[in-house]
């Protein structure tokens, strides 16, 4: 069930990257909102009372850096072909 639910968004890419960049501008917005009404009295950290949305960028920003990370760290030396041995 779970292979079928990746298929499914793997198949519409396009969809799924629409679908993620719409949740996070509506993360933003919804952080905006509350930033306004006073909702911010919970926070620890002064970027959360001045940066909107500050843990949705966070997150999206720390997410990326480790997937292009892990694939430049990848193509250094720990993908190799199969036939290394061969050579």
């Amino acid at each position: 069930m779970i292979v079928q639910f990746i298929d499914f968004f793997r198949n519409r890419m396009k969809m799924t990257i629409r679908l993620s960049c719409g949740l996070l501008v509506l993360l933003v917005i919804i952080d905006i909102i509350l930033g306004l009404t006073g909702g911010k009295h919970h926070a620890h950290t002064w970027v959360e009372h001045y940066i909107p949305g500050w843990w949705s960028i966070f997150g999206f920003v720390s997410c990326t850096l480790i997937i292009f990370l892990s694939k430049w760290y990848g193509h250094l030396g720990i993908m190799t072909s199969e036939d290394y041995y061969d050579d």
